[in-house]
């Protein structure tokens, strides 16, 4: 079903303008016709758009995106990048990670649900132990994301330094 709004985002405000605008506007609910005729905006004209499937590699790349948004919400807080230090240095029970902090079990627990998401922890099964695990994956695929902006990153530097070691030979030259 069509939802009453118009291209303005609004609900009632919206249609009360339309109206305004348009005293003929529809203000039940609408048919094709009528969609056609005051909002055609919303109509699909481009028929490439309905009947070509996407590439793959949008899919692939949609998914390597996402992956890296997950990555970067994950390591957004300061607990989880803590929990992942430790992890670093070996796998480590719940318990053991929770010990630094000052929270809750379930707390700590639902970092590790995000951090598990994002596909940073790995839990195993030992017995009644549930050990973590760092999976290094994720951060290389982000590493490897920061490595594309390197040379901008370094031409930015030496630019920098150029002007920082002009202002300098300035300064020696006025103190002469």
């Amino acid at each position: 079903m069509f939802d009453k709004r118009d291209d303005s985002g609004g609900g009632r405000a919206a249609r009360a303008s339309q109206r305004q605008r348009d005293p003929d506007a529809p203000t039940g609910r609408l048919d094709a016709r009528a969609v056609a005729t005051y909002f055609p905006s919303r109509l699909n004209t481009n028929p490439e758009r309905t009947t070509r499937m996407p590439p793959v590699i949008d899919d692939e790349r949609h998914l390597a995106e996402q992956q890296l948004d997950e990555t970067f919400a994950a390591l957004a807080n300061a607990t989880r990048r803590a929990m992942l230090a430790r992890l670093a240095e070996g796998p480590a029970t719940v318990t053991e990670l929770a010990e630094p902090f000052d929270v809750s079990l379930p707390a700590i627990s639902k970092h590790l649900r995000v951090l598990e998401r994002a596909g940073l922890v790995e839990q195993h099964r030992r017995a009644q132990y549930r050990p973590c695990a760092l999976n290094a994956e994720p951060l290389q695929a982000v590493a490897s994301w920061a490595e594309h902006y390197r040379p901008i990153w370094e031409s930015r530097f030496d630019r920098m330094a150029d002007y920082l070691q002009e202002l300098d030979s300035r300064r020696t030259h006025d103190d002469d």
